[in-house]
């Protein structure tokens, strides 16, 4: 499945990933001990709801857009984010993980970015001029045990590919099992889109037999039945999610099913241990 990111930021899951993102990063900051936030498909690290792409699809309509109308306060901390790169009362820009975890930086923290693509890691570059933020070109799951264990005692990576090669649940499978290996107490979000059932379930069998004790799985099914052969959601895998995070989980994950449920469906979200 191709997720070019510029086609659909500010959908959907972008909403569910960018809000559970920056909840875990702050209840990981509830201790004051440094952290290393690692992202290894940083993509372009802004977006321009008004440009080609984006309103191709128009695919914010159904999620940052409906976040902005929405007052839940669970949300707050996730619209301004978004409203930091904007300037007016409706967002123009979106910011993807860069920039959205640059804004959640302590003087501690360490934020390592990569994009293999040339073109948008020079676009990323300059959109995060200004930052502390380290910007590589590399293979993705080479970075990323290459970057293990990082200087800080905690850190996070992000893992988040637009799913353009067949291989790339694999390779996630394989790196995460080596990563865990050389730094099993690392926390690590790994997005993913949700296609058809069938595949996903394979895939989490083999999540599962990699043995990983506490990796928290996080679905968001839009529809109330599948739609054949297109996008019907997406989801997270979070290895080692703090105990403050997991806490806070059921009402935020709520608050996200009634804002992003299509017109006519009722939306599905729910948490769960891949060993439960």
């Amino acid at each position: 499945m191709n997720y070019r990111h510029s086609f659909h930021a500010g959908n959907s899951a972008d909403v569910v990933k960018h809000s559970l993102l920056i909840a875990l990063v702050r209840a990981l900051q509830q201790k004051p001990g440094a952290l290393t936030l690692i992202d290894t498909h940083a993509g372009c690290g802004l977006y321009d709801l008004d440009g080609e792409d984006a309103q191709r699809t128009g695919e914010s309509l159904q999620g940052v857009l409906r976040a902005f109308a929405e007052p839940n306060p669970l949300l707050d901390d996730y619209r301004a984010a978004v409203q930091a790169v904007n300037s007016g009362t409706e967002p123009q820009f979106y910011p993807g993980s860069p920039r959205i975890l640059a804004q959640l930086l302590r003087p501690q923290d360490l934020l390592i970015l990569n994009e293999k693509h040339p073109e948008d890691a020079y676009t990323l570059r300059g959109v995060m001029r200004g930052t502390p933020a380290a910007v590589h070109e590399r293979d993705a799951y080479e970075l990323w045990l290459a970057m293990l264990p990082p200087r800080t005692a905690r850190g996070v990576v992000v893992v988040d590919p637009p799913y353009e090669q067949p291989d790339d649940r694999d390779r996630i499978t394989a790196t995460l099992a080596a990563a865990h290996r050389k730094w099993a107490h690392g926390v690590t979000v790994i997005w993913y889109p949700l296609k058809d059932r069938a595949t996903h379930t394979r895939w989490t069998g083999q999540l599962r037999r990699l043995g990983i004790p506490k990796v928290l799985g996080v679905e968001h099914w839009l529809y109330d039945a599948d739609q054949s052969g297109i996008y019907n959601g997406a989801g997270l895998y979070i290895v080692n999610p703090p105990y403050a995070f997991t806490q806070a989980l059921p009402p935020m994950l709520e608050a996200l099913r009634a804002v992003l449920a299509p017109e006519g469906h009722s939306g599905e979200i729910t948490a769960a241990w891949l060993g439960d």
